[in-house]
């Protein structure tokens, strides 16, 4: 992709839209070989631009989802323990009695595991997802600063492997905690923020052109009216998407506050809030989109 303006034009095409901002981050990160950091509320289409970027590509979407404890062995490769062991068997009943033979056999690479960070720097091209960052501890971040420096690893039974392309890097972050300075200094960054209405309600009509123009119009309203109501999780994009889903499928062309109050479990995910949204005037609001 020769431009930003391709950039978002193919975006686009995948049902991904992007505002310039977007589209220039991403142009760098194809031409510079960056990773690009992504940095938001959950549900804001960070996960979603990986596999935008990976369809737009033509590429696979290798995705390493990051929790407390991960390690390297988790993330990079392991050895396939039972298979390395079937084979020690099977070479001893054969009668082989060579140490040095029967240790280079074991760790040959056909009985290597390659977790996702290895498959991405193994797949030319491939497009990786580090998803969720902020959730991995301080040691797994360094590692992960190492390996994106050099795009290469070393396996020390077989040498250093190293990516003939780089893949393409997202990576995530809802905040949860602050992500160490370097790895973010090693990256592009954007963060993302909840669409304008105008935005987000082009995005529903994408993803979801069944759904009604009044039904997706009164549904972005709503959402975006609960993000001003001082909630414990505010709502992302995703969560509209999933609420005019829901409604779609319950048979309505548009809807009222009783049935968005019936409804709210598709867009709130803890009682506090839905408490909070009971006590909005959601009729005041879809009143003042026409409802």
């Amino acid at each position: 992709m020769h431009d930003p303006d391709q950039v978002r034009d193919r975006l686009e095409e995948t049902g991904y839209l992007v505002d310039e901002g977007l589209a220039v981050t991403c142009f760098l990160a194809l031409r510079l070989h960056r990773p690009l950091f992504c940095e938001g509320d959950a549900g804001v289409g960070k996960t979603a631009l990986a596999s935008a970027l990976a369809e737009a590509l033509g590429a696979p979407l290798i995705r390493l989802q990051c929790h407390e404890g991960i390690d390297a062995s988790q993330a990079l490769y392991d050895w396939d323990f039972p298979r390395q062991l079937l084979h020690l068997r099977a070479a001893e009943a054969a009668g082989v009695s060579d140490a040095d033979r029967l240790e280079s056999e074991l760790y040959d690479r056909r009985f290597l595991i390659a977790r996702p960070l290895l498959q991405a720097l193994q797949t030319q091209p491939s497009v990786l997802l580090v998803d969720e960052i902020d959730r991995a501890d301080d040691e797994f971040e360094a590692f992960l600063l190492e390996l994106l420096s050099e795009y290469s690893v070393t396996i020390p039974e077989l040498g250093t492997l190293r990516a003939e392309v780089p893949p393409v890097v997202v990576l995530t972050s809802n905040r949860t905690r602050e992500v160490h300075d370097a790895l973010k200094r090693r990256c592009l960054y954007h963060w993302f923020d909840h669409p304008s209405f105008a935005r987000e309600l082009a995005i529903v009509r994408t993803r979801l052109p069944q759904v009604s123009a009044r039904l997706a119009e009164q549904v972005t309203a709503l959402v975006q009216a609960l993000r001003g109501a001082a909630l414990l999780k505010p709502p992302g994009v995703a969560e509209t998407i999933d609420w005019a889903e829901a409604l779609d499928a319950l048979g309505a062309d548009e809807v009222d506050a009783e049935l968005a109050v019936q409804t709210l479990g598709s867009v709130l995910k803890y009682r506090e809030d839905a408490d909070r949204a009971r006590g909005l005037d959601l009729a005041a609001v879809l009143a003042s989109r026409g409802a």
